[in-house]
């Protein structure tokens, strides 16, 4: 059984949040978001403000950062995302609204963007 961890709709963290499972946001996280090798989904009515990396994204909520993935970042219909994005493959739904630089790079390439400090 895969281990996924949650951010509840009433949580807020402020601060870096770093794991290695699966992360479902459906609350509010100020800071860094570090999920080596494993799916971050930032769920409708969530809130990220501080940039992601991780294997895979989804946003479906509202994102103001940069997002990195080793694989694949998805933008689904009624998402927000305020900031660049670098990942192999990059899909934006219809209704998604997109802020900021896409960039398609191979996996084994490092992104170039700029990262909040």
């Amino acid at each position: 059984m895969q281990q996924r961890a949650g951010v509840g709709s009433s949580v807020v963290i402020k601060g870096e949040l770093i794991a290695h499972e699966d992360v479902v946001i459906a609350g509010r996280v100020e800071g860094v978001i570090n999920v080596t090798g494993h799916l971050v989904v930032v769920e409708a009515g969530a809130h990220v403000a501080g940039d992601i990396t991780a294997a895979g994204i989804v946003v479906a909520g509202s994102v103001e950062g940069s997002l990195i993935a080793d694989e694949r970042i998805t933008v689904q219909n009624g998402a927000d995302l305020q900031g660049d994005v670098a990942a192999p493959r990059v899909a934006v739904a219809d209704g998604a609204v997109v802020n900021g630089r896409i960039e398609t790079v191979a996996a084994a390439a490092k992104p170039k963007l700029k990262v909040a400090s």
